[in-house]
This record gives C-alpha cells, structure tokens and sequence, in this order.
C-alpha cells in the first residue's frame, strides 16, 4: 500500500479552507497534516512537517502564496486554489500541479488530485512521460523535444543535443551541441520529464546525456571534452546503468 500524500492548505478564508479539509477528508490517499490562516504560519509547518502536496491561496494578508513559493527550497506539489485568474502564468511559471479557481466544486477538486496521484505513481515506478504542457513525445527519439522558458519566450530544446544539465539554485543551465540555456525549473522537474534510458542523474546538480558519454570514472564522466563530477550519493546508480568502473 502507498503511503498517503501528506497535504498541508494555505488560505486566509475560514470557509475556503473547511471546503479543502472536507474534500481531503473523503479521499483516502490524501492526509491533512495542516490548515495555515496565512504563508507565516506555513512556513512553520513546512520546516517542521514533511509535506507533499500544499492547497495554497494566492491573495492573502503580509505575504502573497506567491512570494511564499518563491521562498521554499524545495518546493513541494503545489495546486493553487484562487479567486482570480490572472495568476494563472505565474503558476504555470512555478510548476503548479493545477490552478483552481473558487468557488471549487468537487468533482473539479477530484480531477487535479488524479494528476497528482498520477505524478506520484511516476515517480515510484520511475516511468518517464512527459508532461502534456511542457513536451511533445514523438515515436522517433531524434525529433523529440521540450519547451523551456527563456527570459519571455519558450524556447524548443531537442533532446538528442543536450550534454547535460546543471541545477543553478532556482534555475537550470542546459548546455546542448550548440548553446547554453539559462531556465527558471529545478533539476528535480528536468529528472523527472526527461527518460530514464537516455539521460542519468549522476550529481545533485547534475544530469547528463548517456549517449553523449566519451568515458567515465569512479568520480568524473566525460562528455564531449566536458568533464561532469561524480556525487558521492550517486555512484551506485551510474554503476547500475553504465556498467561496473
């Protein structure tokens, strides 16, 4: 049996958040850890709590559901229930599992959980599909690519010409055959969209392109000329997949 998602809200509306709690109450995979009045007392449970999923408002008093998610490391699924639509880029922006906008019916509520549960599944099972907004899967690898957001435009990145990508605190640099994007996603999201039997988490800032490997050690993987660390924690998996050193 799965372990239940552990939800925190985050609303300064007394009836909004009953209407969460309600609904979390009658599914059995969710679990209520904490109901927070405003992003101050979120933070508390945040550090004190493992959270998988936040129900978080977005127009709330001293600190915006925003900025809050601006200033977590790292960010837990998110689904933000709102009043007002025009946050719906910023959003997206900050990789919100969904946008819900009150009031919030349940069979609405139902449906962004049922990504989440899907999202949870991939993760266990350590398939890779791409997310129906953020990439196109096509049959033939060579012509598969993802979309990434480039100061205000979305840029096509194809996957056969990343070398790898490194985790630059909110952001990730991309270095491909050719350039080098900077991108507002975490390296956790890129490792989770990107599959498995192309491309390897060997650092935790690090992902690397397999076919793009030239050699490749106890500490260092060469790519191309590039040399890309070893971490400590991910010897084991490179071993696993690429063979013993």
């Amino acid at each position: 049996m799965n372990p239940k998602i552990k939800c925190l809200i985050v609303d300064d509306e007394p009836l909004a958040r009953e209407i969460i709690e309600n609904y979390i109450a009658r599914i059995d995979q969710l679990e209520l850890v904490k109901s927070c009045a405003n992003a101050l007392e979120a933070f508390h449970s945040i550090t004190n709590s493992d959270i998988d999923l936040i129900f978080l408002d977005i127009q709330m008093p001293n600190l915006t559901g925003i900025d809050f998610l601006k200033d977590i490391q790292p960010i837990p699924n998110v689904i933000f229930t709102t009043a007002y639509s025009d946050y719906a880029v910023d959003a997206f922006n900050l990789e919100a599992i969904d946008y819900l906008l009150k009031p919030i019916e349940f069979s609405r509520f139902l449906k962004a959980i049922n990504k989440v549960l899907k999202l949870s599944k991939k993760d266990t099972t350590k398939t890779n599909t791409f997310e129906t907004n953020n990439a196109n899967i096509l049959s033939d690898y060579n012509t598969t690519f993802i979309y990434l957001k480039v100061e205000k435009q979305m840029q096509k990145i194809f996957l056969k010409d990343i070398l790898y990508i490194e985790s630059l605190k909110n952001y990730i640099k991309v270095k491909t055959l050719e350039r080098e994007i900077i991108a507002y996603k975490s390296i956790s999201h890129m490792e989770s969209i990107l599959p498995v039997s192309k491309f390897l988490r060997v650092h935790r800032s690090f992902i690397i392109a397999i076919d793009h490997i030239n050699s490749f050690s106890t500490s260092e993987i060469e790519l191309r000329g590039l040399k890309i660390p070893v971490g400590r924690n991910y010897k084991s998996i490179v071993k696993e997949t690429l063979g013993y050193f």
